[in-house]
């Protein structure tokens, strides 16, 4: 299974982490509108991201909730029918919740760098530090650490868990 590290934080100046995010990428901003639906799952989580009529992305990942940079495990499964997908995995899994958002994407190196505008939460940033072949989660701890000291994020400002944890429960 491919594996990341990565973080989350709260955002209290967008315009500030934007010049700052701006300053270190090597390539963006590149705009993505996202709507990931999560589905109820035993063993982690799993989530349609809607790109448009015929295009989606089934995603499963585990990840431990750690206000700290943390390795994600992860399958990507593109689909041309999300809505029949959508429809299906609410039926038989059951919805735990919807979570939209505008991200403004820079890449570093391997680094992935999102500035998100969620909906109904506010500005978040993510780091997904995305190891190679070969390369440990240490290293990529390492990675995310220097690179949140480059944009000026304390660990005070990390959150623990996915978005859709972040909203009040829909049960």
């Amino acid at each position: 299974m491919p594996s990341n590290v990565e973080i989350k934080a709260r955002v209290s100046d967008a315009t500030k982490l934007f010049a700052r995010a701006q300053a270190i990428a090597d390539r963006g901003p590149v705009e993505i509108f996202q709507d990931d639906t999560f589905f109820a799952c035993a063993t982690g989580r799993l989530k349609l991201r809607w790109l448009s009529a015929s295009e989606g992305e089934l995603i499963f990942y585990q990840r431990a909730d750690a206000k700290a940079p943390k390795e994600s495990r992860y399958v990507i499964v593109p689909t041309s029918t999300p809505d029949l997908l959508r429809d299906t995995l609410t039926a038989a899994l059951g919805l735990k919740g919807r979570v939209r958002k505008k991200r403004l994407l820079f890449m570093l190196g391997n680094t992935r760098i999102h500035l998100d505008d969620v909906a109904g939460l506010g500005h978040f940033l993510e780091l997904e530090v995305v190891l190679r072949n070969g390369e440990t989660a240490a290293r990529g701890v390492a990675i995310a650490r220097d690179i949140m000291g480059r944009l000026g994020v304390d660990a005070e400002d990390l959150v623990d868990r996915a978005y859709v944890d972040l909203f009040p429960s829909i049960a």
